[in-house]
């Protein structure tokens, strides 16, 4: 009874794939598509053919079954690939019908007269069930690529007959993992498997009235097909190596299984070797971008890899650039070359080489050749070739240059930033017109980056100096005020110098004018403020500004409302900046004017004013002048002392003010923030 189910089952599918290929034979038209289902179609009739005669007789299973199932698995890989590629396929047909073909087949034939029971043993590595789930599963993967990369709105010509294949693929799948675990074939699932075979059928019919030139146009991604292809090819690597320790045990006799053992970890070494090893990687991508694809580039892909390989965070930038740009073209190493201020383009940077200590002017006559031609340098072939303009531009030293390969210019706005000199591929790269172009963006695209982080770094360096150049600005501005001290002190000595409270004055005023310039002098050799922020009462730091000030009329008065003020500041800081008002007021006033100072408290904070009624200033010039560094109305003034006076009372969290009217006079206010335990006990004594 299962004979003659199994026989039926068969016979549906071979009548179905039959029917099916006589459809296609009358619309396919030539075309290499319908060429390859046709084809496919025919040996699955007649596979399914050899099995239902097999099972209808009872026969053992023969070498014809046995080819025809080799032939019809073959037969739908090969399919499923032409869908894949056409340009793939055309070269397969091409082979097909070339002399080296017919010489292949005609010594093959020769190999089977002479050893006739080569195809048994072929045969029976074929037979094995682990080869039949390896084809099955080579046969899913390409279904489920297909699927995959064909767009969606394409998919609709093509799902029906990814359904069928990939069902029937599923079924063998299903069949043999069965055999491998019970070490037998189940005759019941053997004997569906042509009716479902026959269900594909017109699935694929399906697929062929709506795509009768079975062109889904397929973009496959470079990264896909390279791991397909490695894990398809570890695939056949292993099953050869199984079947071969297969034998060594068969043929080894007490030492089989020992052989056997040594041999697949030897292989499994041997796997993982090739498969960790950059050149091996690189000769496979290479292959597959040459003999799969019109472009050699999957640019999106590159593109996005370029740019994060530069984008990275890290210091080392001139390294990360020679990998992006090396690994374009399968380069393990390199060395960058940039144009300095000196005029000479000096090493910046290399990876994974040791460059020599050499330098090229920027207006050699190489780096005049890189500027105006654009062109990528091929070293090793103008090394051989030793003529035309690049050949005799080549310095010396780059010709000696250990593994070099290819010179990138690095061009930026028509000008050349620099180059990168490149090592020798791992695997053989053709340098076409792709690769070139390639590199020519690549290196405009890097030279962009590379110039970006050296404006960043000089722009970093002007900082630097603007920094201490304005710390410089201000401690020539407190030497200014120190030396007009004392040169009043001097004018004032021929007078007074027999007054003994003259004297002790400028003894005083002397010996601070010392301590301060000490101080000056450690400040601009450390770069910081020597003091750091302290509490300090108001009064006593009004008072000491007021004495340093009083040596000239009119003498400022202070006028203490509230005592006992204190705030948190740099006290040199502070009594500078008080300072600096109080001595603008002493030069604003006639001798018999009046400068006054006040203290008190508001609104829990410190106020401070510096009143005079001298010449006073206009509107306008206080908006738009007065608090900008570098202006002044006094003859040889630098403008920076009121505005270091706002920019310190706003670092403390104060505000500084200013009322002024022309002919009236001025008043500065300042207001500090009071220290929290004298703003808590100025609260509770309210």
């Amino acid at each position: 009874m299962l004979t003659t189910i199994a026989a039926s089952s068969y016979a549906s599918a071979a009548l179905a794939f039959l029917f099916l290929s006589l459809l296609l034979l009358t619309s396919w038209r030539g075309r290499l598509h319908g060429m390859a289902i046709t084809t496919t179609c025919l040996l699955s009739a007649g596979w399914a053919a050899s099995l239902a005669w097999q099972a209808a007789t009872a026969a053992p299973f023969s070498l014809l079954s046995q080819c025809m199932e080799l032939l019809r698995g073959v037969a739908w890989c090969t399919f499923l690939f032409v869908l894949f590629k056409p340009a793939a396929g055309t070269r397969l047909l091409a082979v097909a019908k070339s002399k080296r073909f017919l010489a292949g087949i005609t010594v093959m034939a020769v190999l089977l007269f002479l050893l006739p029971k080569l195809p048994y043993v072929l045969l029976g590595l074929t037979a094995n069930p682990l080869a039949r789930v390896a084809m099955a599963i080579a046969g899913m993967l390409l279904v489920e690529q297909l699927f995959r990369n064909t767009p969606p709105r394409e998919r609709w010509g093509i799902k029906f007959a990814c359904l069928g294949i990939g069902g029937m693929f599923a079924f063998d799948f299903y069949l043999y993992s069965d055999a491998m675990l019970f070490r037998q074939i189940n005759p019941e699932i053997w004997a569906a498997r042509g009716g479902v075979n026959a269900l594909a059928a017109p699935l694929l019919a399906i697929s062929a009235a709506r795509n009768p030139k079975w062109s889904p146009g397929i973009s496959v991604s470079r990264r896909v097909l390279y791991n397909s292809a490695a894990l398809f090819g570890s695939a056949i690597y292993l099953l050869a190596m199984a079947a071969a320790g297969y034998y060594l045990r068969f043929f080894g006799g007490n030492w089989g299984s020992v052989v056997q053992a040594v041999f697949l970890s030897g292989a499994m070494l041997l796997l993982l070797a090739v498969l960790f090893s950059g050149a091996c990687r690189a000769w496979l991508r290479v292959f597959i971008s040459k003999h799969f694809y019109s472009y050699g580039y999957d640019y999106r892909e590159e593109w996005m890899r370029f740019t994060r390989t530069l984008s990275r965070q890290g210091p080392e930038l001139g390294e990360r650039t020679i990998q992006a740009v090396a690994d374009l073209v399968e380069s393990p190493a390199g060395a960058l070359y940039i144009v300095r201020e000196s005029g000479q383009c000096e090493l910046a940077a290399h990876w994974n080489l040791t460059p020599p200590a050499a330098t090229e002017s920027a207006d050699s006559e190489f780096c005049r050749f890189l500027e105006n031609k654009e062109w990528v340098v091929d070293l090793q072939e103008e090394r051989t070739a030793r003529t035309g303009d690049a050949s005799a531009a080549i310095p010396q030293w780059l010709r000696e240059f250990p593994r070099a390969w290819l010179v990138v210019p690095l061009l930026l706005q028509g000008k050349l930033f620099g180059f990168m000199v490149l090592a020798q591929p791992r695997s053989r790269v053709a340098l076409n017109w792709e690769v070139l172009d390639l590199l020519k963006i690549a290196g405009s695209q890097a030279a962009s980056y590379l110039a970006q982080q050296e404006a960043a770094n000089a722009l970093m360096v002007a900082r630097q100096f603007e920094s201490f150049n304005r710390m410089s600005t201000f401690m020539v501005h407190d030497l200014k005020n120190l030396v007009f001290q004392l040169s009043l002190l001097l004018s004032n000595a021929e007078k007074h110098k027999n007054n003994p409270a003259f004297q002790q004055d400028m003894l005083e005023t002397v010996e601070l004018s010392v301590q301060k310039m000490k101080l000056l002098l450690q400040k601009l050799a450390r770069g910081i403020s020597v003091e750091t922020p302290a509490s300090l009462q108001l009064e006593h730091l009004l008072r000491q500004a007021i004495a340093a000030k009083s040596s000239t009329g009119p003498k400022p008065v202070l006028e203490v409302v509230d005592s006992k003020l204190a705030v948190f500041a740099n006290p040199a800081r502070l009594e500078r900046v008080i300072g600096h008002l109080i001595q603008n007021a002493i030069e604003a006033t006639p001798k018999d004017g009046k400068v006054s100072v006040m203290l008190k408290r508001h609104d829990g904070s410190a106020v401070v004013l510096v009143s005079d009624n001298g010449a006073g200033m206009s509107e306008e010039f206080v908006r738009e002048k007065l608090f900008k560094p570098f202006e002044s109305t006094k003859a040889g003034g630098m403008g920076i002392g009121v505005f270091e006076s706002r920019e310190y009372v706003n670092e403390l969290g104060g505000r500084l003010e200013v009322e002024s009217m022309p002919g009236h006079g001025t008043t500065f206010r300042i207001s500090l923030p009071l220290q929290e335990d004298e703003r808590s006990a100025a609260d509770m004594a309210a």
